[in-house]
């Protein structure tokens, strides 16, 4: 994979890889600075949320994003992702027309969804790299011409079957472009409220039913909003607000939601 990065960025570039995160984090733990892409055409220890396996054959999108910075691996994780899928959600619609906009969606907390189906997931990991340096690895997986027959509790689908052929390299080329440009706006956590509004308005859900996993459990309601830390806020069926700061969702789409 060849691409024209932004400015400051550097691509390494795997014809088979373990897993794009893992050998980002690898890159840090050796004094790698950050803004570095590492991609590969297939993965063979692609890995989801939760230690799930992520299916990783050619012809899809795998890529991740090293950032390295002096900022709390918590206050990344909780919102760096809301980052990702604003670029990652642009760049598709750059690619695949403006009419592909009203059939994608991002749900929280790290999918981008098109015609109610996971298309895209993106997985976040920190860790102290030392000496007061944090690496975070944004990791970013997109279905372009195969899926998994299961993923998680959103059923998954993929971009071709969709009918929206788009070419990984070329994804990947507006990616950078989209990725550098929110992370500038992100400012390292500080300007998240700017990030937060574009998110919402590109929301999957929103005012609509959700059911949530949890690690001790399921709960059930509506969802509300993300707050300015990127959680999301779900009101129970008692009144109540219930703050959900990691688990997975699965959303009720109508055909307005799409």
């Amino acid at each position: 994979m060849t691409a024209t990065l932004p400015e400051g960025f550097r691509l390494q570039a795997c014809d088979v890889v373990d897993s794009t995160n893992a050998r980002a984090l690898a890159a840090a733990r050796a004094g790698d600075p950050g803004k570095l892409w590492v991609t590969g055409r297939e993965q063979t220890a692609g890995r989801g949320r939760r230690g799930r396996t992520w299916s990783s054959p050619r012809g899809n999108l795998y890529a991740s994003l090293l950032l390295v910075d002096r900022a709390a691996p918590s206050q990344a994780n909780g919102t760096v992702s809301l980052v990702a899928a604003v670029a990652l959600d642009q760049a598709l619609i750059d690619v695949a027309g403006p009419a592909a906009a009203t059939r994608m969606a991002l749900k929280w907390p790290n999918d981008i969804l098109c015609d109610g189906r996971k298309v895209a997931g993106i997985l976040v990991e920190a860790e102290d790299s030392g000496e007061g340096r944090y690496a975070v690895a944004i990791g970013i997986g997109v279905n372009c011409r195969s899926h998994p027959t299961v993923d998680g509790m959103q059923p998954a689908g993929d971009l071709a079957a969709l009918g929206l052929g788009i070419d990984p390299e070329v994804l990947f080329a507006r990616l950078a472009e989209r990725m550098a440009a929110e992370i500038d706006r992100w400012d390292g956590g500080r300007n998240f409220a700017a990030i937060r509004d574009r998110w919402l308005k590109r929301a999957a859900g929103l005012g609509a039913a959700v059911r949530v996993m949890l690690a001790d459990g399921e709960a059930e309601g509506t969802f509300e909003t993300v707050d300015a830390t990127g959680r999301m806020i779900v009101r129970k069926p008692d009144g109540s607000r219930m703050v959900v700061s990691s688990g997975d969702a699965s959303v009720r789409l109508s055909r307005g939601d799409r």
